[in-house]
């Protein structure tokens, strides 16, 4: 962590600390439906209320362009933010200008305010200096705690850090740290559990797994690819046959760094793609010509716990079958299970995030038992695949 600050190495007492948060959550007749995000930012807001900051939350909230659009406004989520911190939260109209300069003078020392969203000004998605001077008038101290949109070089992610002095809130803090003990300096051997329905979209993601990690697990429909390249005929299942080549490709690539890429070896599949169809496991070269695979099947599910069990980290991104229903959720529950049965027993880092993961693991019962679950899906895929986040870069150069 020494690589950026945190916010106990500021001085936060009576300061004015503008807390770039992630409030883009789910709403349903006016309501929010899911308020994890807003639970996972009380840690930094806490602590700095409690130092006696005035804490002043931006946010965006879905995609504006740059108009105002009352159905977008982050008013409904004060009220949400409000009875999750246990104290009044007020709402300024604005997140610039005079709306936002008079709520906040109007705040005591431990107050909480929110702003109006960030993308009602266009400026905001273009990294606007002019923009972000504005923001870092209303405040003393910067505070990122959106590592979900640290993968964007916005205004109040990038461009802030350079006017005021820039530190990374709890849930920053928690991901950064995680994803470094996770990737960057993990305890050996690690394995990485990528799964989904086409590598098509984590081609990147693969190649850069393939050298950090020493055991490359793939499932879910990209596994079919992986097969496929490999001569087995999948029967109708999900196949990108077109991206044979590239499957192939990664194989290569893997085995040049030591990474062993493991696939199923056999498969649970059935002719209708509906929950309870009727359906049989074999080995993965013995689908019938009209039958799709939609989850590992048994020798696999055991092949990979055992896997797990010679592992100190796993990374995990996208479920081993359609585990949206049952039964062919039965792969991703069986090792997602063992997996959190390992982290409880201190055998295991577990570090999981991105696409459907978050659900996956959910159905399973075990989001809240691994190490760590990330929600920030881009990001979270951008750092899979080795990228710069613009977020993370500012927080790590600022003074």
């Amino acid at each position: 962590m020494s690589a950026f600050k945190t916010i106990d190495d500021l001085d936060t007492r009576g300061k004015r600390v503008l807390v770039r948060a992630d409030l883009n959550v789910p709403m349903r007749d006016g309501k929010v439906s899911d308020a994890t995000r807003i639970d996972r930012s009380l840690a930094t807001i806490r602590d700095l209320t409690e130092t006696g900051a005035k804490v002043i939350v931006i946010s965006h909230f879905g995609r504006p362009k740059g108009q105002r659009s009352p159905e977008l406004s982050l008013k409904p989520i004060a009220a949400a933010l409000a009875e999750a911190a246990g104290q009044d939260v007020a709402f300024a109209a604005d997140c610039i200008g005079p709306d936002a300069e008079h709520v906040i003078d109007g705040m005591a020392d431990g107050d909480l305010a929110l702003l109006e969203n960030l993308r009602f000004h266009g400026a905001e998605e273009k990294n606007d200096m002019e923009f972000a001077g504005k923001l870092a008038e209303l405040a003393d101290i910067y505070v990122d705690d959106a590592f979900s949109c640290a993968h964007r070089a916005h205004a109040s992610t990038e461009a802030i850090t350079h006017l005021l002095p820039s530190a990374a809130g709890r849930l920053m803090q928690s991901e950064l740290v995680a994803l470094t003990d996770a990737l960057e300096n993990p305890d050996r051997p690690v394995a990485a559990v990528v799964g989904g329905a086409k590598i098509s979209t984590k081609m990147e993601v693969l190649g850069h797994l393939a050298s950090k990690v020493d055991q490359l697990i793939i499932g879910g429909g990209m596994a079919n690819t992986f097969l496929h390249a490999q001569g087995v005929n999948v029967g109708a299942s999900l196949c990108e046959a077109d991206m044979a080549d590239q499957a192939l490709a990664v194989m290569d690539a893997a085995a040049a760094t030591g990474c062993e890429v493991v696939l199923p070896v056999d498969a649970t599949f059935a002719k209708e793609f509906k929950e309870g169809a009727a359906s049989q496991s074999g080995p993965v070269n013995m689908v019938p010509a009209d039958g799709m695979i939609l989850d590992v099947g048994p020798a696999s599910i055991d092949d990979l716990m055992q896997r797990l069990a010679t592992c100190k980290t796993v990374v995990w991104n996208g479920p081993l079958g359609a585990f949206e229903i049952s039964p062919f959720d039965t792969g991703t529950n069986a090792v997602a299970r063992e997996a959190a049965r390992l982290t409880k027993e201190g055998a295991l880092l577990s570090v999981a995030g991105g696409g459907d993961t978050v659900a996956a693991l959910a159905n399973a019962g075990v989001a809240d038992a691994f190490s760590y679950v990330s929600t920030a899906g881009g990001a979270f895929l951008e750092w899979l695949e080795g990228k710069t986040l613009p977020g993370v870069a500012a927080l790590k150069s600022a003074d």
